[in-house]
């Protein structure tokens, strides 16, 4: 797997969202979705869709003068990347330090703790 070389802000995040719900969808239609939860001007999204094809994380069609755009990268690969960033960045790339601080510090109930010990149990198998 190729490493990834980009970063996306929390804004883009909100867009990445968007899209992957919905795709290929207009820079309008982003607008429209975003607009009464962000608040955002219009020029804002569209500044942050073009930086997000920038990255390389959207693709876009150019059909009729209409642009249409998709993700090139799941939601899954991003969150992998974000996870490992946030790992890297507060627990210097301790996972066992990561869940000590989660396991001590939540108040988990009893399904919680029982479905961390079924994905710990089948991480062993």
């Amino acid at each position: 797997m190729a490493e990834i070389t980009w970063k996306i802000s929390d804004a883009e995040w909100l867009v990445m969202k968007v899209l992957w719900q919905e795709s290929p969808i207009t820079a309008s239609a982003v607008i429209e979705y975003l607009r009464p939860e962000t608040e955002w001007n219009p020029k804002t999204i569209q500044t942050l869709i073009g930086r997000l094809v920038k990255k390389g994380v959207l693709g876009v069609n150019k059909n009729a003068g209409l642009n249409r755009y998709f993700p090139l990268v799941s939601q899954e690969a991003c969150m992998r990347e974000e996870t490992k960033s946030f790992l890297d960045k507060v627990y210097g790339g301790s996972f066992h330090l990561l869940m000590a601080n989660f396991v001590k510090n939540e108040n988990l109930s009893s399904k919680e703790i029982e479905a961390l010990r079924n994905l710990l149990d089948e991480k062993t198998k």
